[in-house]
């Protein structure tokens, strides 16, 4: 077995839905991120706060001292007395999907109710806890080994997100929680068929690394796209286009973006590598002009033009001020912050945002697009 399972939690979102996802991926390179070894550096951090492990002094700044803190306070508020308590606890859930195994954050054994907390340190996307593939796959791991200690009722799952200063808590029934098991297990044997079904997805392409040379997307995109005419630069305007065909696009829009932008990435990669692609090339790109040297640029315009034209004083935002003083002192600038009212922004009717009526404001805004 490898370090990372074949049909990872953390995937489970995908390949249950695109079960033809996992061989699509097979031989493709493995990515990551400064944001991915960001988070590794986090729950690192997390594992001594809880362990009680030694810290290294100016190993991590206080931004994610403070983030990671909270995460921990949060476990701490949830763990009782008599409760046993696992960090970073390896799970496996082979019983539900070969060879599936994984680790999770926070595990809590109490008397009736087995609790897994995950933290989550990214903050681009908000993740739910209700319903979490991820999460539902280390709470059946955990319950395969920890059935005998307890007679649990339920399982909650909890996400923390520090930086989004949200929490999501769910709880599901250890009778619901079996039932999505066998739904998985038979997810997990459709990705092992040759001709496993492509079914592209918002959610599920999101990470996909197969997205740029995937048949049903493509497909997906060109009838969307191509709907009613036969070339693109043919389209009709918006206004021309029927409700059915205005609703496809739109409820597809994130979708064919991050497509287009993966067929990119792709052709760029090659050429880099020192490929070629008929009709496209790699230019340099727009670059901003900087000092070479800031401190010989200063003295050099001071004496040009003086001190007071050579600097600006501005005044920082809310958000770098909320930085410098840190989560626990943000509290004291409050009375002196204000948030101004968001432009309207078109979302599906299952956000949880609540809906806003437009303002005269907002159709100023229109009219400046």
């Amino acid at each position: 077995m490898t370090s990372h399972a074949k049909l990872s939690a953390s995937g489970a979102h995908r390949w249950m839905a695109c079960p033809g996802s996992v061989k699509a991926e097979e031989g493709l390179k493995e990515s990551t991120s400064s944001f991915a070894q960001e988070g590794t550096r986090a729950h690192d951090l997390m594992e001594m706060m809880l362990t009680g492990k030694p810290v290294r002094v100016g190993a991590y700044d206080l931004e994610m001292w403070e983030y990671v803190e909270s995460y921990v306070s949060y476990v701490l508020s949830q763990k009782k007395s008599g409760d046993a308590l696992f960090i970073e606890r390896r799970v496996d859930f082979s019983e539900w999907v070969p060879e599936g195994f994984g680790t999770a954050d926070t595990i809590i054994v109490s008397d009736e109710v087995l609790h897994i907390i995950d933290l989550k340190y990214g903050k681009g996307v908000p993740v739910y806890a209700e319903h979490n593939p991820q999460l539902m796959l280390y709470a059946l791991g955990a319950y395969d080994e920890c059935m005998f200690l307890s007679d649990f009722q339920s399982v909650k799952i909890s996400i923390v997100q520090p930086r989004l200063d949200t929490i999501s808590e769910w709880e599901i029934s250890i009778t619901d929680l079996l039932k999505f098991g066998e739904v998985v297990r038979q997810a997990a044997l459709d990705t092992q068929n040759p001709t496993a079904k492509r079914v592209p997805g918002e959610k599920q392409c999101r990470w996909c690394k197969a997205k740029a040379t995937c048949p049903a997307l493509y497909k997906l995109t060109s009838d969307i796209l191509m709907a009613d005419f036969d070339q693109i630069d043919e389209a009709p305007q918006p206004h021309k286009l029927t409700e059915a065909q205005l609703r496809a696009a739109l409820e597809n829009k994130t979708l064919i973006e991050a497509w287009l932008a993966s067929i990119e990435l792709v052709i760029k990669q090659r050429l880099l590598e020192g490929g070629a692609f008929k009709g496209f090339k790699l230019v340099e790109g727009r670059a901003v002009r900087k000092w070479s040297d800031e401190d010989r640029a200063g003295a050099l315009l001071a004496h040009l033009v003086g001190d007071h034209a050579a600097y600006t004083h501005k005044l920082i935002s809310p958000a770098q001020a909320e930085k410098l003083l840190g989560k626990s002192k943000k509290g004291l600038i409050e009375e002196v912050v204000a948030k101004p009212r968001g432009a309207a922004t078109l979302a599906r009717q299952s956000d949880p945002r609540p809906e806003i009526k437009p303002t005269a404001e907002d159709f100023h805004a229109l009219d400046d697009e």
